[in-house]
């Protein structure tokens, strides 16, 4: 099995940044590529960010400019910084770890709350 613990989110006013962590322990052997999601009220799950072992990165157009993904391949560890962050931002993020035999885990998510 693996995990993936997320922190970092919480309330934030708009313009303002966060930077989430994401943290995979247990049964890892390989990986492919980790990366977060997000979903609103309301809403389908969404792509925000995604990187590979390799340090390819793929954005949503809503994240490019404002969002950073980054990952310490040692510590299995993927990060999203997030910059001029606007209410519409507001949701709850997933991390996303795609292993090398194309099994998918997610983490509870942790909640971003972005005040006008």
């Amino acid at each position: 099995q693996v995990q993936l613990v997320e922190s970092g989110g919480g309330l934030v006013q708009a313009g303002g940044s966060l930077r989430l962590s994401c943290a995979a322990s247990g049964s890892i052997f390989s990986i492919n590529r980790m990366g977060w999601y997000r979903q609103a009220p309301g809403k389908e799950r969404e792509l925000v960010a995604t990187i590979t072992s390799a340090g390819t990165t793929n954005y949503a157009d809503s994240a490019k400019g404002r969002f950073t993904v980054s990952r310490d391949n040692a510590k299995n560890t993927v990060y999203l910084q997030m910059n001029s962050l606007k209410p519409e931002d507001t949701a709850v993020y997933y991390c996303n770890l795609l292993s090398r035999s194309l099994m998918n885990y997610w983490g509870k998510g942790t909640l971003v709350t972005v005040s006008s």
